[in-house]
């Protein structure tokens, strides 16, 4: 067998081994701690560029997956990790954003806890875990993973308002735990199987009264999700939770709400999609309106938001309002572009989580109280504001504000950026839906998510320009933040490879295309999963 097929293990396997030898290594080498994680984190990176490269390697019209058996049971019976285009892309994602945070946080972030390393690694092979099972009970070992390292790091730093935020966060996500259990058992007991292409084979066949059993355990398996996507209403916890924490965890915990939305679609296409008999579209409606409704409610909350923490948060909630609305339109045209906005959306915001603790270096909570109420009351001198003009702006802050814009126009949607180019490609799919032989008539709610994606951009672009010139035009403290080189290259880092999206679009929305192209065809994932050969001497037995 191709030595590469096994490269499918490591993203899971590497962290966790490097999250239990840096346990005994002594809290006060924090340095070299964080030198071997990083390491770790960009072998890991590496392996899904090339897993990447093994997924796209099929026909733009096949899966290209690629199934590995774990203790060389065949599926159903054994644990599998299945690679697809989807899957490669969300790995590649993950690494990227997690290079970047650690880089990040080793200036100085990483010092104000214990064990900072080993819970990123932890929850990093949770995520590429998530991103690579197989089978809904792993699902839940990984997503417990990821949760449990994410309770300690936003815990991590203390203060009373992340005690607040990790509190209420860990009861929100041992309640949607304890929901997923009860559907993951329903499930369970309608069709005796847990592993995805099984279940998707027995969907078709089950009687009524399993299927209505089966159903009620998709639902809360769906509500799990949800609440880790950030549903409006699910997602009360979440701006107030990501504020809270330091600023790397903030910036890596972008990528947690795609972990619900990540299986929300793959669930959603593979078991409710072409093939599911009586089954077809389940929770499609409850995805479409409960998206829409998200992206209002976070666009309001944009609008809303003094503090660019909050605002962050708000975004957040835009993003997955965006792609939930995607997936429940069940338009192939569309999640295509979907995908292009999942990767531009979470770079940005993951960027902009990071650039915040920068520019709030150089403000003062009194000056800013002050600045509004001045702003309100017209209470400026303006032959005092005529005579600064032509002041120099300092290197640094010349830098932080250009990396401000490019989040400003990454998250309004504005020309020429991927933001851009991510909305225009959904709303043309919407519009154009042929090449995926989808219907060329319009429907209400299509109109509204096509409102709803250009009101959502010009909130942000109205609240990103607000802070911006209070921020770096009226300052008045006019302080010079200090910021080292190791804090502002993984923002640069972020923001280029959202213009790299920008000029590569068109490869990288073909890329897109037939990701979206491979999970309309269900059956060719169902086909790879259950007819995968054992290997070695088992083979044989």
């Amino acid at each position: 067998m191709n030595w590469l097929h096994h490269l499918i293990i490591l993203p899971i396997l590497l962290p966790i081994i490097t999250a239990a030898a840096l346990i005994p290594i002594d809290e006060r080498n924090r340095t070299l701690k964080g030198v071997i994680a990083f390491a770790s984190t960009v072998f890991v990176f590496i392996i899904s560029i090339l897993l990447m490269r093994m997924a796209s390697s099929s026909g733009e019209g096949e899966t290209g997956a690629n199934v590995y058996l774990l203790g060389n049971w065949p599926a159903p019976f054994g644990i599998v990790l299945v690679l697809d285009r989807l899957s490669a892309l969300m790995l590649v994602l993950t690494g990227l954003l997690a290079m970047a945070t650690q880089v990040f946080s080793m200036a100085k972030w990483h010092r104000a806890g214990y064990h900072f390393h080993s819970l990123f690694q932890l929850m990093l092979a949770g995520l590429n875990g998530a991103f690579l099972t197989g089978d809904l009970f792993n699902l839940f070992v990984f997503f417990e993973m990821m949760l449990a390292a994410s309770y300690g790091l936003l815990l991590h730093g203390s203060g009373l308002m992340r005690v607040k935020a990790g509190l209420h966060y860990i009861a929100v996500n041992l309640a949607a735990s304890s929901l997923f259990l009860i559907g993951v058992s329903l499930i369970y007991g309608a069709t005796g199987t847990l592993n995805m292409a099984d279940l998707a084979m027995r969907i078709t066949t089950i009687g009524p009264e399993s299927r209505m059993l089966m159903e009620a355990g998709a639902a809360l398996l769906g509500i799990a999700f949800l609440v880790k996507a950030g549903m409006w209403p699910l997602g009360f916890w979440l701006p107030a939770t990501y504020s809270a924490a330091t600023p790397p965890v903030a910036a890596i915990f972008a990528i947690l709400t795609k972990v619900g939305v990540y299986i929300l679609l793959r669930l959603s296409m593979l078991l409710f999609g072409a093939d599911a008999g009586a089954s077809l579209g389940f929770g499609q409606s409850v995805l479409l309106y409960g998206g829409l409704l998200t992206i209002g409610f976070g666009a309001i909350g944009v609008l809303a938001s003094q503090a660019m923490g909050r605002l962050a948060g708000y975004c957040v909630l835009v993003s997955s309002g965006t792609l939930m609305a995607a997936i429940g339109l069940g338009n192939g045209a569309v999640i295509g572009g979907a995908l292009f906005y999942l990767v531009s959306s979470t770079l940005t915001i993951c960027a902009f989580f990071l650039l915040i603790e920068l520019v709030e270096r150089a403000r003062d909570a009194g000056a800013d109280v002050l600045a509004v109420t001045m702003e309100a009351y017209g209470d400026v001198d303006e032959n005092e504001a005529e005579k600064e003009g032509g002041v120099a702006v300092p290197g640094t802050t010349a830098v932080l504000g250009l990396c401000f814009c490019a989040c400003a126009i990454l998250l309004s949607g504005l020309p020429p950026l991927s933001g851009f180019l991510a909305k225009f490609a959904m709303l043309h799919g919407l519009f154009n839906p042929s090449s995926f032989g989808g219907e060329a008539q319009v429907s209400g709610a299509e109109w509204a998510y096509t409102a709803l994606l250009i009101l959502s951009g010009l909130a942000a672009m109205i609240a990103m320009n607000r802070v911006g010139i209070r921020t770096f035009w009226t300052s008045i403290e006019g302080t010079i933040p200090r910021v080292f080189l190791i804090e502002i290259a993984p923002v640069l880092l972020l923001l280029t490879a959202c213009v790299f999206l920008s000029f590569q679009a068109g490869p990288v929305m073909r890329y897109m295309d037939a990701t979206a192209k491979s999970l309309g065809e269900p059956h060719n994932y169902i086909g790879r999963v259950m007819s995968a050969p054992r290997v070695g001497p088992a083979a044989g037995e």
